[in-house]
């Protein structure tokens, strides 16, 4: 469980720093539409599928899990069942967001200086926009993590079942959010400069 430790510090650290978040331009309201979009974009969108690229490819490399052949039919399991685990949290961040008041997407910061827009990533990877304007921790996003990667033992293998193994998925978890983080952040930037040569 030594993956766990900085997650939480990462929290603690995130919840304490006073964030910049107020002065961005992206309204606040994720209703209906919004987060069914954001639910598709975050599941099945390029972020998602190339992140699920990079890591069933690499489980297939390693051969994680065993019990799936180091090969295309393994590859394919390896990303089907990461599928099923994006799916179910976002599902879970998606509707209690919407009870809570969450907005589940992420705001750039878009500035010039590189500092502002790391702890940008940073921060907004523990907490989010609510629909009062105000930005406070991430709880369906929190519950959605934990909760699929809980959930997510009823139909796991046998290698990948049991606390230790949920305790590092969900800080991958924790990783893998704050990655998309940084693709959200700097992507549009690197594809305006693609386009203009």
């Amino acid at each position: 469980m030594p993956l766990t430790a900085p997650a939480i510090v990462l929290a603690f650290i995130a919840a304490a720093c006073p964030l910049a978040a107020q002065n961005v331009a992206t309204p606040v309201r994720a209703g209906s539409p919004d987060r069914v979009r954001w639910f598709a974009a975050a599941t099945a969108g390029p972020a998602s599928t190339i992140g699920g690229l990079i890591t069933s490819g690499y489980g297939v490399l390693t051969h994680q899990p065993p019990e799936y052949p180091p090969n295309t039919t393994g590859f394919g399991q390896r990303f089907g069942m990461r599928l099923t685990g994006v799916a179910t949290g976002n599902a879970i961040n998606a509707s209690l967001g919407a009870i809570w008041g969450e907005d589940p997407r992420y705001a750039r910061h878009g500035g010039p200086e590189f500092g502002g827009r790391l702890k940008r990533i940073i921060g907004h990877t523990f907490v989010t926009r609510y629909s009062d304007g105000q930005t406070r921790f991430a709880w369906a996003r929190l519950a959605g993590n934990v909760g699929n990667n809980s959930l997510s033992n009823l139909w796991r293998v046998h290698s990948e079942v049991g606390a230790a193994q949920t305790a590092k998925r969900i800080s991958f978890g924790v990783l893998g959010q704050m990655a998309g983080n940084a693709f959200a952040e700097f992507w549009p930037g690197v594809r305006k400069k693609f386009r203009k040569r």
